[in-house]
């Protein structure tokens, strides 16, 4: 038995928890709103999970997990579905009450083409399953979000925000790959990798990060006036 990927999530959502109680930020007002984005969008990330490790996308070492399972995932695997979403909405919050907000330009022919490219690779890497998803996750996003909260897209407190969490990303994953905690099916990516991270670990966060945002904007409950834009 192995705390390892325990401990990451500890250290995920240990400085956010702490700050939390900041009066200025106010995330436990927005509590409601959290948990209803972490439960929607976490459950369908689970599901994925569930199914990408039942065909043999992904692995994880029982070198570096406490062995507790449920169904075919290790329990802090879970629970990294609770904190990222928790520690990466609270930078969210930060950014909104510190940054200046901005409308960017950004065409409508643009977001369409990005979606086009994205299906396009969907269809083109269609025989390496984690490519394939990561890829389609980015398009239904877009999608999405085009929908449903445009502004969101021409934020940029939203590209900040993505940026700063780019940081952490990067830690953690790196951590996680180098060991490695998950390992991966050679014949399910690209073999590209960043260091130790594989490139379609970037089109994943991008599309699990920017799902919850999504959600938790979209939660009548959630005060959004700071963040939203015109």
């Amino acid at each position: 038995m192995s705390f390892t990927y325990l401990l990451i999530n500890l250290a995920i959502i240990a400085g956010p928890l702490w700050l939390s109680r900041d009066r200025n930020v106010a995330y436990p007002r927005n509590f409601p709103a959290l948990a209803v984005a972490t439960i929607i969008v976490g459950a369908l990330y689970i599901v994925w999970d569930l199914f990408a490790t039942a065909q043999g996308d992904w692995s994880f070492n029982p070198r570096y997990v406490t062995g507790v399972n449920i169904k075919n995932l290790p329990v802090e695997e879970i629970c990294f579905f609770v904190t990222v979403p928790y520690a990466c909405l609270f930078i969210y919050e930060v950014l909104a009450r510190s940054a200046r907000e901005k409308r960017l330009c950004l065409p409508t022919a643009v977001l369409w083409a990005a979606i086009g490219a994205l299906l396009s690779g969907t269809w083109l890497f269609a025989n390496q399953s984690y490519t394939a998803k990561a890829l389609s996750s980015c398009a239904l996003f877009l999608g999405f979000a085009l929908w449903l909260d445009r502004p969101l897209l021409e934020s940029r407190h939203y590209w900040l925000w993505l940026a700063v969490c780019l940081m952490p990303f990067a830690i953690v994953n790196t951590i996680l790959t180098a060991l490695p905690v998950v390992q991966y099916n050679s014949s399910a990516i690209w073999g590209v990798r960043i260091g130790t991270i594989p490139v379609e670990d970037f089109f994943y966060n991008y599309s699990l990060l920017s799902f919850y945002l999504l959600s938790y904007r979209l939660i009548p409950r959630h005060r959004t006036g700071r963040s939203r834009i015109a």
